[in-house]
């Protein structure tokens, strides 16, 4: 008797134990897997709302098991917690994709529009460099119709007056390409029909709202007055522009005692005086949107315009 009261009070205690400590389903091990695969994917920062919904159908589906709901009431709570969280991954990565794709498109137009503004650019500068070359062909014409009148031996002298003009220009413009070359390194540099145009950020030049020149803006207007001096040139017109924000008279008079800045600067590193101007616009000639702070950052310049020889 006492044997089988003691085999008895085994059995109900292993029985207990087994209710207790029930094993999960396999449903419920394959849902927990797809979570911790949700959790370590892109689902958490680019699908939250589909992870947390996965999230909260597991949490279901670990409560029936827990409270002894039918097997069946569990395993099917496990697989729809196992497919959000395969869901949300791929949310996660097909939003990942999306911004991938987006991102490269906008770079792809950044590239397309830069590639189009530097074609135009080109173009002008093509076209400007016509204009100069046919009313240089006009005078070389004029000249020498004005000679005619005046016999051979006039025309033969014009003719050789003009070969040797034609070689100075040659020359100067080898040295003036060579020069602009330089520029190229420190700063914008393009021709315009209004002449070859320097573009200087205003943020390597000043401080924010100052008009005094910084150390570094020194050393490379020090280069810019070189490569002028190398050039030659008719006139000079320093330039001064701000972006849109602040009052129009204080960005009026801070962009004009910036250029008067940079034009007393060239002029003291040897440029005459007499031939160099300076002038302040404000923001009313912005070369970007002033709406951001890449485009006020542009606009804040100074540029100097250069009328060749």
């Amino acid at each position: 008797m006492k044997r089988r009261y003691a085999l008895g009070s085994a059995l109900l205690l292993l029985a207990t134990s087994a209710c207790g400590g029930a094993m999960a389903p396999q449903e419920l091990h394959s849902a927990r897997d797809a979570m911790k695969q949700a959790e370590g994917s892109k689902a958490p920062q680019l699908a939250p709302v589909q992870f947390d919904e996965a999230k909260q159908a597991l949490s279901e589906a670990e409560k029936a098991f827990k409270d002894g709901d039918d097997d069946t009431s569990v395993a099917d709570l496990s697989y729809i917690a196992q497919r959000k969280a395969e869901l949300a991954v791929s949310a996660g990565n097909a939003e990942f994709a999306r911004r991938d794709a987006e991102q490269a498109n906008t770079e792809r137009e950044q590239a397309q529009k830069s590639l189009l503004n530097t074609t135009e650019e080109q173009l002008r500068s093509s076209q400007a460099l016509s204009e100069r070359q046919r009313m240089q062909a006009e005078e070389d014409k004029r000249r020498l119709a004005e000679a005619e009148k005046l016999g051979a031996q006039e025309v033969q002298r014009v003719q050789q007056q003009l070969a040797d003009e034609k070689k100075a220009r040659e020359e100067a413009e080898k040295k003036a390409n060579a020069a602009l070359a330089s520029l190229q390194e420190i700063a914008k540099v393009k021709e315009e029909s209004r002449g070859v145009v320097i573009t200087l950020s205003g943020s390597v030049l000043f401080a924010t709202g100052k008009h005094e020149l910084l150390p570094i803006a020194q050393s490379k207007l020090d280069e810019v007055a070189k490569a002028l001096k190398d050039q030659g040139f008719k006139k000079i017109v320093v330039e001064g522009h701000t972006d849109a924000r602040g009052s129009a008279t204080q960005n009026q008079d801070l962009s004009l005692s910036r250029a008067q800045e940079v034009r007393n600067y060239l002029v003291s590193r040897g440029l005459p005086g007499d031939k160099v101007d300076a002038q302040g616009y404000g923001p009313s000639r912005p070369i970007a949107d002033n709406n951001t702070a890449e485009g006020r950052a542009n606009n804040r310049r100074v540029e100097i315009v250069v009328t060749p020889l």
